[in-house]
Order: C-alpha cells, then structure tokens, then sequence
C-alpha cells in the first residue's frame, strides 16, 4: 500500500542540501567515476537513436515504405539508452543512500544490477508520465469544446492543468528515492509521493528551486560542472527524501 506521515516530520532544505554535500565529500571519487562510466556506455546508445531518427526522416521524405534499418536503430538506441539509465540512477541512489548511512560506498555499490529496482522506478515514471499526458489530453479536449462557445474560456482548462502539473511534480520530486527505497510496487509510488508530500508542499517546492540553482551554476561549468552536479544534488534529494519518509529501506536497495 501507499505510504502515509509518519510523526511530525518536518523538510529542512539547508539541512537536507548540508547532508547531500557532506554524503558526497565522504566518496567524490566513486561518485564521479560511475558517473563518468555511466556518461561513455550511454554515448553510442544515443547516438545510436539520434542516427535511427534521422535516417526515419529522411526516409519519409524519400517516401520510402519499408525503413527497417531506421527503426531497428532507434529502437536499439532508446532501450539501451533506458536501460543503461537506470542502471546508473539506481547506482547512484544506492552510493547515496549508503554514504548518507555513515559508510563509505565503494565501486561495486554503485555497478551493481538489480533488476527488480529498475523495473520498479521504470514502472513509476511510465505511470506518472501517462498521468501527466491523461490529465493534458482531459484538458485539450474540455479546451476545444469551450473554445467552440468562446475563444477565451479556451484557455481555462490550460491554466487549471498547469496548475496540477506543477502540483503534481512537486509532490512527486522523490520519485526515484520512493521507487527504489519506499515501496515494493511501483503502482503505490504516486499514492506515497502525494501523501508524504502534501503535508509539506511549498518545503519541496523550495528545495526543487534551490537544486534548480545548483543546476544552473554547474551548468556554467558545461559538462565537468554537470558530472559533479548530478551526484550532488540526488544525494541532497535523497537527504531530503530520509527526513520525510524515515531512513529505512523498505525495499532491500542496500541487500
């Protein structure tokens, strides 16, 4: 089942971003080595996908019926791409979750596979981007049939889905940490990040502006700020993440 509050836990973003920044520093190499890893094997699976597509576009407008070659690579593209993805956010959380433990989270923490956990946070984020797509496609339609009385009331169910996205998102920001550390079923993962979240929204919404600033000022460092930013913020996220919802693993990440 979902999870639910458990006591008065309260978010204190400048204590969760403290702890991230410390859980990094007890590991910097670790961290930036599988990032680095993780970065090479997903280059050929990009480009792999980026060469599928182009070849498809010229493909169709060539007129051509049968581009097989087109679709074989960019199929293969995006599943490696998928899968070396989780691999790496699941490494990742798992070296973040153990440096937050106290204990120094060595190479094999972060490379290890484990089937079940990606499967569960591949399950959660396909469910929260069809919620995400139901709901703009809810909106889309009640907007066209509004926009038939008058153009301006068109408008209305735009303004009011924005709204329960950026609601949505934020009650979600710990949807990795919940997938991987909360909750066996990846279908109780939505229902967790709503319940916990809620009681302290506008917390988490500070928080994901401040790891949005982080992001920016890494960014300025182009692709080394961004190698060291990445590990950085999901241990501040996960930091954050523990005050909320307890420290336990409730799933076996660490077994």
């Amino acid at each position: 089942m979902a999870l639910t509050p458990s006591g008065d836990r309260r978010l204190h973003v400048l204590q969760a971003v403290e702890d991230g920044w410390g859980a990094f520093c007890r590991a910097p190499w670790a961290f930036l080595l599988f990032q680095a890893l993780a970065g090479l094997i997903l280059l050929p699976f990009a480009a792999l996908t980026a060469v599928g597509a182009a070849r498809l576009a010229k493909v169709e407008e060539l007129m051509v019926v049968h581009p097989v070659g087109g679709w074989i690579a960019l199929i293969a593209g995006v599943i490696g791409y998928v899968i070396v993805a989780l691999w790496t956010v699941v490494g990742l959380t798992r070296g973040a979750w153990l440096s937050l433990e106290g204990r120094k989270p060595c190479f094999a923490d972060f490379t290890r596979w484990d089937r079940p956990a990606s499967a569960r946070l591949l399950g959660s984020a396909v469910l929260l981007a069809i919620v995400v797509a139901v709901a703009g496609a809810i909106a889309a339609l009640i907007g066209a049939g509004l926009g038939k009385l008058n153009e301006a009331l068109a408008v209305i169910p735009m303004i009011v889905v924005a709204i329960f996205y950026v609601w949505l998102l934020v009650t979600q920001k710990f949807l990795i940490q919940v997938s991987l550390l909360g909750t066996s079923k990846a279908t109780n993962t939505l229902g967790s990040g709503v319940n916990v979240v809620n009681p302290s929204w506008w917390m988490v919404l500070w928080l994901g502006i401040v790891e949005g600033v982080i992001h920016a000022i890494g960014g300025l460092f182009s692709y080394g700020g961004l190698l060291v930013v990445v590990p950085v913020v999901l241990c501040i996220s996960t930091a954050a993440y523990r005050q909320l919802f307890g420290a336990e693993d409730r799933t076996g990440l660490l077994g």
